[in-house]
């Protein structure tokens, strides 16, 4: 069965898509840590990160970088986290999150709550940064 990751990549799900190339998607994540948290997933379904073919391990992080550059202009913070966790969907994934401190990456904290419509400018914003 695909993840919902893949069936976002298929256009099955929506998503607030801020960046997307032949081999990459970028989308706010909809659990928000932080406005401007976005997600980088590359379009083949692999679970663990570190079982990604090496073209598309390699490739991830400058995607991301270009990516993060964006969530930075629009989204006030001292600067851009990165996690790689991987529990919560079987999908390979980086977490791109605008921060101030460490407390900021605590994923046991309470998630925002955004509106479509919020999420919606919010993925704007970066897009067109």
């Amino acid at each position: 069965m695909p993840s919902i990751f893949t069936r976002i990549i298929r256009g099955e799900i929506p998503c607030h898509k801020v960046a997307e190339d032949d081999h990459f998607i970028a989308f706010l994540d909809i659990n928000p840590l932080r406005e401007g948290h976005t997600l980088v997933i590359p379009k083949v379904e692999v679970d663990k990160f570190f079982d990604l073919p090496i073209d598309l391990l390699s490739g991830i992080m400058p995607f991301s970088q270009s990516v993060a550059r964006k969530i930075a202009k629009v989204v006030p913070c001292d600067r851009i986290g990165v996690s790689v966790i991987g529990l919560e969907v079987p999908h390979a994934h980086v977490h791109l999150i605008p921060i101030n401190s460490l407390g900021d990456m605590d994923f046991s904290k309470p998630k925002l709550k955004f509106s479509p419509e919020e999420f919606n400018v919010i993925a704007e914003r970066i897009k067109n940064a």
